[in-house]
């Protein structure tokens, strides 16, 4: 059996002047590839972002898909979806928590690929982590572990925003 490939260490400024499509992350000199969305990942994606935008003036709240955030030093995530507070200045690459980031599981998704991921995104002090099956469960990240989704709409903790599950579905195409 032949030994696993030695990740290739790449400068920080390789990774941050490089496009990658999809979006790749960075952790710790290595460069992560993230799955490839298919539809049902594109079109729940595209419904958080219609939810979230058709409503950024009325929540002062900024919504991206796909957007560069340093969780720590040489750890660079890219959430399928980010809630930003629109007081904060524009950052090309995130470095103040957002209000909430949404995970959309893909099929080559890992377990503990994702949960690495997320205890990061819980690190920076991220007030709401969602992570949404296309398959139809839904789990919220907190305290290091996956809870199931019981509430389907609630207040994002920090913002005068909500999340509405029923209402995102609707916009599903």
């Amino acid at each position: 059996m032949a030994a696993a490939p030695h990740p290739t260490f790449v400068p920080l400024e390789v990774y941050l002047n490089s496009s990658f499509e999809p979006d790749a992350e960075y952790v710790d000199g290595v460069i992560e590839e993230r799955p490839m969305g298919e539809w049902n990942h594109a079109d729940w994606q595209a419904a958080i972002l219609e939810f979230f935008r058709s409503r950024r003036v009325e929540w002062n709240i900024r919504a991206a898909a796909e957007l560069r955030v340093q969780v720590v030093a040489g750890h660079y995530r890219v959430p399928d979806v980010t809630i930003l507070d629109r007081a904060l200045p524009i950052e090309q690459i995130v470095t103040h928590p957002p209000i909430a980031v949404f995970e959309i599981l893909a099929p080559e998704d890992t377990l503990s690929r994702m949960m690495t991921k997320l205890a990061e995104y819980d690190r920076m002090g991220i007030g709401t982590i969602l992570i949404l099956d296309p398959s139809g469960q839904h789990f919220r990240y907190a305290g290091g572990k996956l809870e199931r989704l019981t509430e389907t709409a609630f207040d994002l903790p920090g913002s005068s925003c909500r999340f509405d599950l029923a209402e995102i579905q609707k916009l599903l195409d």
